[in-house]
């Protein structure tokens, strides 16, 4: 288990990996506009975000089994690579076509970045603190949302929009060589059947699908032959993708949870949230830039809000749960404000001022914020131990998947809007045969060119673009709203009071339910700060008639076999002599003897020592109730794991002899 300063260069690293992949689900937003004018593809704009949504999506749950027969750290550095190379490529493409395809690339190592970090982690970090450490990696995607789209537009201003993938690539190198030098991960291997056809299938019904929505009226007509042969195949992929399901060793997705009412509920909510969140990050940008003239930098101030309300909501909610036990009436509070904020949206025009779209903004962050992080708390609480990691994924590749339609809708929507007002100003004579509205993206200052009758008309012309594009969206937030009713509150299980910020800020997680389950304990054991307290319960229960101190360091000396005085009295924080007395009462009990200068843990002692275990054993399999872990081997030996670990640990050792011991 690395340590110190390894431990810190490893965390490090895997920090500056989530970042990448966090950060590529944002920066590109506020470069989009500028892209578009220097590759041109106005009708294929959506698909540079959502190739990178379907490939992360698509290859998240392929990531995490496959670190699991082979290897995290050998899997994680590949998964850089492919995102390093992915980011290269799309900083050297010289069409959309080509931009397209290699953000699909970089989506692939994005996807195993974001399971394979929590992975490691899990392999690095000592039970007690994963919890923190995990809410570090949470804070991480916070800092992605908020610095994304300001980034992207800092990098099109001052240099140009190929360093939005560029900069990915010294970061990477350097979380590249200090894996390589520092991490050791366990040998450790869990063998699985791996659900190949199943992805595959996934993958194709939903590029079907979005390709349907983003050609349907705008390439194609609605009824051309072009459409109906892809709703035909995505009818033909997702039966055979239901065939192959229900015939996997190791689904993808199981069908079964479909059974559960509150998967299928939070799943659908879920779509829609990814559906207005993605959309919405997508289009503001080009809104602000094209028609109110700001430069990219500061659409992305603009976006700000947005930001700090969904963060706000997300984590305010979280610790709200926490206290109360009570999450349906969130989402139900939370969905009206996405719609409301949403038809608000359709009313900015061109005269709207910083006020009114930074409230708005604001409103429609806030409204995400109180639904996703509670959908995911929803299904962990309700659905049984065997689902629990395909659920957890479930919910959140339902809002990826949400995020990959809502971004093609949204842009198909804007394109034909578009057109549409640009033929009417040509038919008008307000504007030249042949005018390229795409021009204008890269370089709005081309607007003033025009008369000012005329450049008011155009920007109208875009406003009322995307003013249709929120009007669209607004039904699915009414939608949502509806859905809410139907989510059930159950009794809220003790793990389901230990968010998880990482999955609702960024991507869709892969963990099994054995991981999924060590989290929420871990987490529930570093919010209980109490270790004086609770190791005088623990006393009792154990029948065990010892001081908290002395508890402790015979867990401690038991851990280790054999500990100097001076070791020991660093563990716990404390001086050599202020310990003393703690180990001359174990030693007194025969519970410990002095070796050569050394503590050695003797057989009487060593089975109080299991009986503390076994108490702390049962105290844990109460946040388990429901799970049945006296009937599941794997639980039983995470929680013995757990009680072995924690029992004697260093932050449990400077709580108990801390300086306001009696």
């Amino acid at each position: 288990m690395p340590k110190g300063r390894d431990l810190a260069v490893i965390l490090g690293s895997l920090m500056l990996a989530m970042l990448l992949a966090a950060l590529d689900q944002t920066i590109v937003s506020t470069a989009l506009p500028t892209i578009v004018s220097d590759l041109g593809g106005l009708n294929h704009l959506s698909w540079v975000v959502t190739a990178y949504l379907l490939a992360a999506t698509a290859s998240t749950p392929l990531w995490g089994k496959l670190g699991d027969q082979y290897g995290r750290k050998r899997l994680f550095q590949t998964s850089i690579v492919i995102f390093l190379a992915g980011s290269a490529l799309c900083g050297q493409a010289g069409d959309m076509a080509q931009l397209i395809a290699f953000r699909a690339v970089q989506g692939l190592g994005g996807g195993g970045l974001m399971v394979l970090v929590v992975a490691i982690v899990g392999d690095v970090v000592p039970p007690r603190d994963r919890g923190r450490y995990q809410g570090l990696f949470g804070a991480v995607f916070g800092v992605a949302s908020v610095c994304g789209p300001l980034l992207g537009g800092w990098f099109v201003d001052n240099l140009s929009w190929r360093w939005v993938f560029y900069i990915n690539l010294p970061i990477g190198a350097l979380a590249l060589v200090a894996i390589a030098v520092v991490l050791r991960t366990p040998s450790r291997r869990h063998r699985h059947r791996i659900d190949y056809l199943g992805t595959l299938l996934i993958v194709g019904w939903s590029v079907a699908l979005v390709l349907l929505t983003t050609w349907g009226g705008t390439e194609y007509a609605w009824l051309s032959p072009q459409i109906i042969g892809l709703g035909a195949l995505a009818l033909v992929l997702i039966a055979a993708w239901i065939w192959a399901e229900r015939r996997a060793a190791e689904p993808v997705l199981p069908l079964g949870l479909f059974r559960a009412p509150v998967f299928s509920v939070g799943s659908a909510i879920s779509f829609v949230v990814g559906f207005a969140m993605f959309g919405a990050l997508t289009f503001i940008p080009i809104y602000l830039q094209i028609v109110h003239g700001v430069t990219p930098t500061m659409s992305g101030v603009h976006l700000l809000p947005m930001m700090a309300g969904l963060l706000v909501a997300s984590i305010g909610s979280g610790q709200l749960i926490s206290r109360t036990g009570r999450y349906r009436i969130y989402p139900i509070v939370g969905t009206p404000l996405i719609a409301v904020a949403l038809f608000l949206l359709s009313r900015m025009d061109e005269t709207s001022s910083t006020l009114q779209l930074s409230l708005r903004f604001a409103l429609l962050g806030f409204g995400l914020g109180l639904v996703m992080q509670v959908i995911v708390i929803a299904v962990q609480n309700q659905v049984p131990y065997a689902d629990l990691g395909a659920a957890t994924s479930g919910v959140t590749f339902f809002r990826q998947i949400g995020g990959s339609f809502g971004v093609a809708v949204f842009g198909s929507v804007f394109a034909a809007r578009l057109a549409h007002n640009m033929e009417e100003l040509v038919r008008r004579g307000e504007l030249p045969p042949g005018f390229d509205p795409d021009a204008v993206q890269g370089n709005p200052a081309l607007i003033d060119r025009f008369p000012p009758p005329v450049r008011q008309d155009f920007l109208h012309a875009y406003s009322d673009a995307i003013q249709t594009v929120f009007l669209w969206a607004v039904p699915f937030g009414v939608v949502a709203f509806v859905l809410t009713w139907f989510l059930k509150e159950l009794p809220l299980r003790s793990t389901a009071q230990a968010p998880d910020y990482g999955p609702s800020l960024g991507g869709a997680s892969a963990r099994t339910s054995q991981e999924e389950a060590e989290r929420s304990l871990s987490e529930l054991l570093r919010r209980d700060s109490g270790a004086r307290e609770m190791y005088a319960r623990l006393g009792p229960a154990a029948g065990v008639d010892l001081p908290a101190g002395e508890m402790w360091a015979l867990c401690r000396i038991a851990r280790e076999e054999r500990v100097s005085g001076p070791a020991l009295a660093d563990r716990a924080g404390i001086s050599v002599d202020e310990g003393r007395p703690f180990v001359d009462g174990l030693v007194a009990r025969g519970y410990v003897e002095r070796d050569a200068g050394d503590l050695v843990i003797t057989p009487p002692g060593r089975s109080v020592a299991e009986r503390l275990v076994a108490a702390r054993v049962r105290g844990l399999a109460h946040c388990l109730e429901g799970w049945s872990p006296e009937d599941r081997p794997e639980l039983t030996e995470l929680l013995v794991g757990l009680a072995r670990d924690t029992l004697g640990d260093d932050a449990e050792g400077r709580a108990v002899h801390g300086p306001d011991r009696p």
